[in-house]
């Protein structure tokens, strides 16, 4: 499989639009790496995918809406995979604010940018995107402490960050044309990898957790490494709940990766 592969774009409502890149894992499959345009009044950027697709990244954005136009872009959160084309679009979108928290703030060195650029929301708060407010939350899994999804209440999608995402055998248009046993396995697995302290957490506190997105009933769930999925609300809050007990995630040691570096010098 190559190294990178297309960027595509999926319309997932009339004014939500995925920007889809699948990153291949050796041994693994592939992980989707996602961004979303919300065509709110306040157009809205929701995170920026990884830097070893700019060209195409950026080249579909701007198939959808001139960066110029941009007013908000959403940091779920600092990693590589979510912020690293955000400095090539600050120049092309100076209108636009960057939505982070306090910690995110810090862990990306925006503190040395003007603070006009920046703006801090916490889970519990809201932002007014001029016809509708986009609530931030905590999601139920992450790997970052600064993690924030966030709801559009007007088309009532749920945007999760790394939460509900899944490793898969191959890409797939919608998450609904995934065999749910593979969805399953796959959401499972990845969950054990990002969120690998879920095991230490109550059940009962976990569960609290997975209720918050159930109360929100949103009509789809958009995960940063999920293809769309619309109408699975009730699935995906049962494969989450399974991870939390799974086996922990170990990955490859030494020997192993040597093993998995003569696997592909000779394929």
């Amino acid at each position: 499989m190559d190294t990178v592969l297309p960027i595509e774009v999926r319309t997932v409502h009339r004014d939500t639009e995925a920007i889809i890149n699948y990153f291949p894992i050796p041994g693994s499959g592939v992980l989707p790496m996602n961004a979303f345009l919300i065509r709110a009044r306040q157009p809205v950027l929701v995170d920026t995918i990884w830097a070893g697709v700019r060209d195409g990244f950026l080249d579909r954005l701007r198939d959808l809406i001139d960066p110029a136009d941009l007013r908000w872009i959403w940091l779920t959160h600092a990693d590589p995979d979510h912020i690293g084309n955000l400095q090539p679009l600050l120049d092309e979108a100076p209108g636009a604010r960057l939505v982070t928290t306090f910690v995110g703030m810090g862990k990306m060195g925006l503190m040395q940018r003007p603070v006009d650029r920046v703006y801090l929301l916490n889970p519990g708060q809201s932002l007014d995107v001029g016809d509708r407010r986009l609530l931030a939350l905590k999601p139920p899994t992450y790997d970052a402490p600064e993690t924030t999804g966030l709801f559009d209440t007007r088309t009532q999608i749920l945007f999760s960050a790394d939460s509900f995402g899944a490793l898969l055998p191959e890409p797939a248009a919608m998450a609904s044309e995934i065999p749910p046993d593979t969805l399953r396995d796959g959401l499972v697995t990845w969950t054990t990898v990002d969120s690998p302290w879920l095991n230490l957490v109550e059940r009962e506190k976990f569960d609290r957790s997975l209720q918050v997105v159930r109360d929100l009933s949103p009509r789809a769930i958009l995960s940063s490494h999920l293809p769309p999925a619309v109408d699975m609300m009730d699935r995906l809050l049962e494969y989450l709940g399974a991870a939390h007990s799974a086996p922990p995630f170990v990955g490859p040691d030494q020997e192993a990766l040597e093993e998995m570096m003569a696997a592909t010098d000779q394929a």
